[in-house]
């Protein structure tokens, strides 16, 4: 396993690192074959492991804080604090009185004095990212954790908390978490160039696009939507769809790739992200020992030259064959932003 220093941290993790997501009821909700997953990966030199809040309501933290038992002190803990974990119009956000309650929460149930990475899981357009940043601040001198990030955030948002922080003499996002495969590389052209900028630690999700690069999914195949993945989200799976036949012609050019290499589609596609000089570390999320036994067999595969002009050839740099993110959409692209009030339109036309 290779180690890499997360941004200006100074803190050591492995290039992948475990994500937990699948841990839970959403995927695996057999808490004992969560903690020998857990345990699995610490024993193949994974030393990082991510988390959520949101995951499986908050099932996924007590997984891994039940796994981490007698093993803490060895382990990069990280998780996120952003989306609802209840009703009511305060349980969720990125405000401080949220963010003090849901780190409390989070401790609890991982069963921990401290945190090593806390990350805002997505941007909130409702709250100043002063207040954030500074709410954050305030958890690192409480001691309740170690260093924090954002998650999913456009470039934009990144460099706004950057000139906030400076501004403000606050404390600043060190990390990244954003979506990135070889079928979702919009993050080339403007999140990874600003992430080396500020010297941010990126730890990315999604190298296997959703499962459409684990070889499952293939053109003229039978795709079932009623099972799975697909039937959480059949629009991304129906292969009547231009994007999604965009995806498995891709795939088909992408198994003969990792042919001629000599390895499978999915370590082809674990391989990639760490190709990229602004990326620290990948977050793989099986859901069995099974899965990450194999994803970890290409763990020292190191992509040459050729190799990536060939994929450059058949997904372009910057670009994406569809949109990585179905959980969040900036606010600034909802139908409603897009149509002005009648008053300031009228106004204008005058």
């Amino acid at each position: 396993m290779r180690y890499r220093t997360l941004g200006g941290t100074g803190i050591e993790v492995s290039a992948h690192c475990l994500g937990t997501m699948m841990l839970g009821s959403v995927g695996n909700p057999d808490h004992q074959e969560g903690i020998r997953l857990v345990h699995a990966a610490l024993d193949h030199g994974i030393n990082f492991v991510d988390t959520a809040d949101m995951y499986s309501a908050g099932e996924s933290e007590e997984i891994v804080g039940k796994a981490l038992q007698g093993r803490r002190e060895d382990v990069v803990l990280a998780t996120k604090v952003h989306f609802p974990m209840g009703p009511g119009p305060n349980r969720g956000g990125n405000s401080r009185r949220w963010i003090v309650q849901a780190v409390e929460d989070s401790l609890r149930r991982l069963r921990t004095d401290w945190i090593d990475l806390y990350q805002v899981h997505r941007p909130d357009g409702r709250t100043d990212v002063e207040e954030t940043l500074s709410a954050l601040g305030d958890l690192v001198r409480q001691g309740k954790i170690r260093a924090f990030g954002c998650s999913t955030f456009p470039a934009e948002e990144i460099v706004e908390s950057h000139w906030v922080a400076e501004r403000r003499a606050l404390p600043r996002f060190r990390t990244e978490q954003p979506p990135y495969s070889i079928l979702a590389r919009g993050i080339e052209s403007s999140v990874l160039p600003v992430a080396r900028r500020y010297g941010m630690g990126v730890l990315t999700w999604s190298p296997l696009a959703s499962g459409f690069l684990t070889g499952r999914y293939r053109k003229g195949g039978t795709i079932d939507l009623s099972s799975g993945r697909a039937a959480l989200h059949p629009h991304r799976f129906d292969p009547t769809l231009p994007v999604n036949v965009r995806k498995l012609e891709a795939v088909e050019q992408l198994i003969e790739l990792a042919d001629e290499l000599g390895c499978t589609l999915p370590e082809l596609a674990v391989a990639f992200p760490l190709a990229h000089p602004a990326v620290t570390s990948v977050i793989i999320g099986p859901r069995t020992v099974e899965q990450l036994t194999g994803l970890l067999k290409g763990a020292s595969l190191v992509l040459d030259d050729a190799a990536l002009d060939r994929i450059d050839a058949i997904v372009p740099p910057g670009t994406n064959v569809y949109h990585p993110d179905g959980v969040w959409t900036s606010p600034g692209l909802a139908p409603s932003a897009l149509r002005r009030p009648a008053a300031e339109r009228a106004a204008s036309d005058g």
